[in-house]
């Protein structure tokens, strides 16, 4: 007898934190694996931001924080996206909450009920799907290949909306892929939504800061479906403030309200402390930023014509985030040392195994065909990485 819930055993684990958790458990044996499987920034959060919470402490922000966040962060939310989006919101429209991956999953447990159908477009961040199955609902998917660029078209959104379709869950820029949509694209998505007034878009801008093409394009922007989309976003990865966990969204006042409400039963208000660092992230200095994105399109640069030169992987230019994810599919069936090589996943495992290198599978993003690394490390430590895989791949036959 299991006397686990159904909701629990239906889910399955974040493949890229076992991968990281594997890499640390080799690092404890003393081997020097480099880790590429983890997208978190590697910079340190910015004095500025550090010198806010320090002084939050020396203040006394230590007691309950109101549950949808303070007012001074939502207010300061607003004019950032004034400011950048140029979208108009008002400060009880902003919940603020423990990282992004809550605001994702307060938005759709108090969107989904049993059985509707939430369209994900694949390759996917892993935690999508298994939100949408904690909410009894239905991941549906709509595949885009290295060929487009991972981006799905407007005919492949409207084929798989049905009558059960209750939501849109968009990444843009992307995890794992670092693809990132023009407003063009956007807005072609947006002409086959404003058919469908049920359907809900949940736009996931959490890599908005981490992008090579200029300008950050929101598919909130479209007055069309614009009182249908629900912004997330968050400090983690602009600001590189991962471990302070600060996210939020942003749209109309009945969800923002219904995700007050959930989130008052079950965690309660974010850390008054991160929030006051997080204040001084939106309202101070921002070069801290571009000097971060500068560093990630070096690098982002560099291992794309590294890895370029591996003979067998096919490898798509990445526009923001900092990911790169190749293809691999020439690898699979192959073997080392009698050891076949079925599936991106084992792919990945043989080349921490023998390579000492931490990837992620594809399988786990819902590209089987890819893997997915992060370089979001030093430019020596991605230099020796390549190096290693290079070297590996080579030894299989």
């Amino acid at each position: 007898m299991n006397p686990l819930s159904a909701r629990l055993t239906s889910l399955s684990p974040s493949e890229t934190f076992a991968m990281s958790q594997k890499s640390n458990e080799l690092k404890a044996q003393g081997i020097d694996v480099i880790n590429l499987s983890v997208g978190e920034p590697d910079f340190n959060t910015p004095d500025h931001i550090k010198e806010a919470a320090k002084n939050a402490v020396d203040n006394n922000f230590s007691f309950y924080s109101p549950v949808q966040g303070f007012l001074d962060l939502r207010k300061a939310i607003c004019d950032k996206l004034k400011i950048e989006n140029q979208l108009d919101f008002t400060p009880d429209q902003i919940i603020v909450s423990n990282g992004a991956k809550q605001s994702l999953c307060n938005v759709i447990l108090a969107l989904v009920n049993r059985d509707e159908e939430v369209i994900i477009p694949a390759p996917y961040w892993v935690s999508y799907p298994q939100m949408v199955k904690l909410a009894e609902g239905k991941p549906v998917y709509a595949y885009a290949g290295i060929d487009q660029n991972f981006k799905i078209t407007a005919q492949q959104l409207e084929e798989v909306i049905t009558p059960k379709t209750k939501a849109l869950i968009l990444c843009s820029p992307s995890n794992p892929t670092g693809s990132v949509y023009s407003k063009e694209e956007l807005k072609s998505l947006a002409e086959v939504l404003a058919k469908y007034p049920n359907i809900f878009v949940i736009s996931d801008e959490i890599y908005e800061h981490i992008n090579y093409v200029g300008k950050h394009e929101s598919i909130a922007q479209f007055e069309e479906i614009r009182d249908r989309v629900i912004i997330v976003n968050g400090v983690s990865k602009g600001y590189a403030m991962t471990g302070w966990r600060i996210g939020w969204i942003a749209g109309p006042k009945w969800i923002a309200s219904a995700c007050n409400m959930l989130q008052g039963q079950y965690t309660s208000g974010p850390s008054s402390i991160s929030q006051k660092a997080a204040l001084a992230a939106y309202m101070g200095e921002q070069t801290c930023v571009e000097d971060m994105r500068k560093v990630f399109e070096r690098r982002k640069n560099m291992g794309v014509r590294l890895l370029r030169e591996i003979p067998g992987l096919i490898v798509d230019e990445p526009q923001g985030a900092f990911y790169i994810f190749p293809d691999c599919q020439s690898f699979l069936g192959k073997s080392y040392k009698g050891q076949i090589i079925n599936t991106a996943t084992d792919l990945a495992m043989f080349l921490l195994e023998v390579g000492h290198v931490a990837c992620v599978g594809g399988d786990a993003f819902g590209a089987p065909g890819c893997i997915r690394l992060s370089y979001a490390t030093s430019d020596e430590k991605l230099e020796t990485a390549i190096a290693r895989i290079k070297e590996t791949l080579g030894k299989l036959d």
